[in-house]
């Protein structure tokens, strides 16, 4: 059963007040929980939350889970062998996973409920009859998710036990973040006996590609939206002002706000901080796979999806960086077309952008992961892509959580 507490607030400190006298605690149950993104998000969120536990069955993420959080109880198995009656024990008001991408991702064979990646899912779904203290869920995975049958299992199962049920497609370009991570968040919220009808703090729409911005619940809801994203906002707005003190819609109607740019999450390079020299790219990189690279600069707005592959793959896996200006880019990429790919002269032409990968702290800070987040000292380059390119972006989950709990 929930107690009362006054939150003490999130380590960043913006949003506590709107929060605090007398509010129940949250229980919070993190199933496919990684590297602990949803965590994070319920921690930016600025929601009273306990996590009563974690679990996952990669044991490289849990090392990096516990690192991270080390009084989180920590199932270490598979999602499959939880009982109703093991989860009914740790009460848990919310539960946050973010299941394997695999069975529905548009790279991949899109089996669904054949693929043995979803049995996990299922078995989730199977139990939600049988758990009696939730009240909250939410659920992400990529887009595709929203017209599999593991998404129509979910949502049946849902709303037979009595949940209303919002889904989204949102990308962090939406909110100031400059990275596409376009991705399937669906909200769910358990109806009390005693209300008609219970609803959320917007106007319910089949999928929504937006967030809200028109909320029912009164100022409070827009207030703890408004700090939650002022960060994000704030550095856009800065950027945006330098760049054009009077930006216009080219269309006239609504626009996202501006993304902050690139050069806002680098890590810095000096004499004291040289290794982001590690990662420039190698020369067969450069050579066969230099005309599948998405270029970016400082100064761009926006990046590709960083995947599990990045770093080991070339296509779609991800943005690179270089510091010459785009217009310049381009026209080297134009004559660097004429010369014969993978020759020594081809080559040495794109050397001349000096281009590197993205470090494992820049993707994190782009995920919107905190700078306290780390990774033990025995994790991997490649594991540590591996695991970010898994996980979630903090912030859109926090402010989904924000308005799925108002």
């Amino acid at each position: 059963m929930c107690h009362i507490v006054c939150y003490p607030g999130r380590n960043e400190n913006e949003v506590n007040e709107t929060y605090t006298c007398c509010f129940e605690r949250m229980k919070v149950l993190e199933l496919f929980s990684g590297i602990g993104g949803m965590h994070y998000a319920c921690q930016e969120s600025g929601i009273p939350y306990e996590v009563v536990a974690a679990a996952d069955i990669n044991t490289i993420a849990n090392e990096v889970y516990r690192h991270n959080f080390p009084s989180v109880p920590l199932i270490c198995r598979n999602i499959q062998s939880l009982t109703a009656s093991e989860i009914n024990k740790l009460a848990p008001d919310m539960l946050l996973m973010s299941p394997p991408c695999q069975p529905f991702t548009r790279v991949g064979l899109k089996k669904d409920v054949s693929d043995h990646r979803t049995c996990a899912l299922l078995h989730i779904i199977s139990l939600l009859e049988d758990l009696q203290n939730l009240n909250y869920i939410l659920v992400e995975n990529v887009k595709g998710f929203e017209s599999s049958e593991s998404r129509n299992q979910l949502v049946y199962a849902l709303e037979k036990q009595n949940f209303v049920v919002q889904e989204f497609l949102l990308s962090p370009m939406q909110f100031g973040i400059p990275n596409s991570r376009l991705r399937y968040y669906l909200l769910a919220k358990r109806v009390v006996k005693s209300v008609e009808k219970e609803t959320f703090c917007f106007k319910n729409v089949s999928l929504m590609t937006e967030f809200p911005v028109s909320l029912d619940h009164g100022k409070t809801t827009q207030r703890i939206l408004e700090k939650l994203n002022i960060k994000h906002r704030k550095m856009a707005e800065e950027d945006e002002l330098i760049e054009n003190e009077n930006r216009v819609p080219s269309d006239g109607g609504v626009v996202h706000p501006p993304c902050y740019t690139i050069q806002r999450i680098l890590e810095e390079e000096n004499p004291e901080n040289p290794r982001v020299r590690d990662f420039l790219l190698p020369d067969n990189v450069l050579g066969k796979r230099s005309v599948v690279l998405d270029i970016v600069t400082p100064l761009s707005k926006r990046s590709c999806c960083f995947t599990k592959a990045y770093g080991h793959y070339s296509d779609g896996t991800g943005s690179v960086l270089t510091t010459w200006k785009l217009a310049d880019v381009h026209e080297l990429r134009a004559n660097n077309r004429n010369l014969s790919l993978d020759s020594e002269e081809q080559i040495l032409d794109m050397k001349r952008l000096q281009l590197r990968y993205f470090t494992p702290r820049e993707v994190a800070r782009l995920m919107c992961f905190p700078e306290h987040f780390t990774f033990p000292d025995k994790t991997t380059l490649k594991q540590k892509y591996r695991l970010l390119g898994n996980s979630v972006n903090v912030h859109v989950i926090s402010l989904l959580i924000a308005v799925m709990t108002s």
